[in-house]
């Protein structure tokens, strides 16, 4: 499938899991939308945006399992998780439970919510290896307190690469009534996603990392009972009592406030959001869970063979990881390894680390081949003199 992405040829890419890469024939839906939009741009804001951006969100909500009423787009997933840390009230009593292997940027949200609010934000300190799962979650949950109100929480990591128990930590959230905020950034078109079945009350997700959208394309899922707590990160018309009469607004009296406040937020190019149903019929048309199996089952052999190289140990089981996972790499310096592989070997993949310990965070896609694992490996072999 390597001839149906736009990637540079002299590049071998296993940085998918950083930005994404669209499809040609999706980017190409995407430049259409972006003519049809310059050919009549009033026209096109102003009077048709709201139904094709509802038509692509129907198509989203099919393929999450929500009712598309429940979803916003919006640009990426830090942008999300800001909505919501911003707009809920929380109190200098609260406490918004987390993990050690979060996300920077959303960390910072977060934080900086809590620094206006005075609540507090706990990071329950996971090691390596990451335990089993039962355990994950009975040790997760030990931190819960009677001040818990919030509780954030990665589905897939960043830095790690690991996949969290989050369904089960959401029924006992919503057990108890402690509001679920989950990050999705790498799980639309990596791992199956049940929105309406994984019950948290806010899921946040990118489209254009695994789903292959083009880029500036996510979604904030709310529960409906929270629609009218979450504020926009613009304020703009969609807080008008009345719109009607106002170019480019009246198309909009028939959304919700949710959708509103979210997506009227001035004028911005939604030819990204509305190539998300593309990106969807792409991966259906081309048999994704066949090409998810084939890329994991290159990152399981690329870390087993790495380990075997190396002497260190994987950081989880196999079911912990998908089709990007955290190889352990011997001590070095991680920004010097990461441009010798780039400049030297002619590959691009991120070089991350927690708790000292540096990886090698390899994602494959449908276009990588088990030769580009291979060059990896050599690369490696080679840098490290294994």
């Amino acid at each position: 499938m390597r001839d149906l992405f736009l990637l540079d040829s002299d590049i071998i890419f296993l940085n998918h899991g950083s930005f994404g890469a669209c499809p040609a024939p999706v980017f190409a839906v995407y430049q259409e939308w972006q003519r049809e939009l310059e050919r009549r741009p009033v026209e096109f804001l102003g009077r048709r945006s709201a139904d094709l951006l509802a038509r692509s969100r129907a198509a989203l909500g099919d393929y999450l399992n929500v009712p598309f009423e429940d979803l916003v787009y919006i640009s990426n997933t830090t942008s999300g998780v800001n909505v919501v840390a911003r707009s809920l009230a929380l109190q200098d009593s609260d406490e918004i439970l987390t993990t050690n292997h979060e996300y920077g940027a959303c960390d910072n949200a977060w934080e900086w919510a809590c620094k206006r609010t005075g609540a507090r934000y706990i990071r329950r300190e996971f090691p390596l290896p990451i335990m089993p799962d039962d355990e994950f979650v009975e040790h997760f949950w030990a931190g819960v307190t009677d001040q818990t109100r919030v509780i954030y929480i990665s589905h897939m990591t960043s830095v790690t690469a690991l996949i969290f128990p989050v369904e089960e930590i959401c029924r006992r959230a919503r057990e108890r009534g402690i509001l679920t905020v989950i990050d999705g950034a790498h799980v639309p078109g990596h791992l199956p996603l049940d929105l309406s079945a994984l019950g948290a009350d806010f899921y946040i997700g990118n489209c254009h990392k695994w789903l292959c959208a083009p880029k500036g394309t996510a979604f904030l899922y709310a529960r409906p009972q929270h629609h009218a707590k979450l504020d926009g990160l613009v304020i703009s018309w969609g807080y008008s009592a009345e719109v009607v009469g106002h170019t480019g607004l009246d198309a909009y009296t028939g959304n919700t406030l949710f959708t509103r406040r979210h997506q009227w937020q001035g004028t911005r190019d939604i030819a990204a959001f509305l190539s998300v149903p593309d990106a969807i019929n792409f991966q259906t048309e081309h048999d994704w869970a066949t090409v998810q199996a084939r890329c994991h089952a290159l990152a399981r052999e690329t870390l087993e063979t790495m380990c075997s190289l190396t002497g260190l140990s994987p950081i989880s089981g196999e079911s912990a990881y998908g089709q990007m996972v955290a190889i352990p790499v011997p001590a070095s310096d991680a920004d010097a390894l990461k441009t010798a592989l780039y400049d030297t070997y002619r590959i691009e993949v991120p070089i991350t680390t927690f708790d000292g310990q540096n990886f090698v965070r390899v994602s494959f896609q449908a276009y990588n081949t088990p030769a580009d694992a291979m060059a990896l490996v050599e690369a490696l072999t080679d840098y490290f003199q294994l």
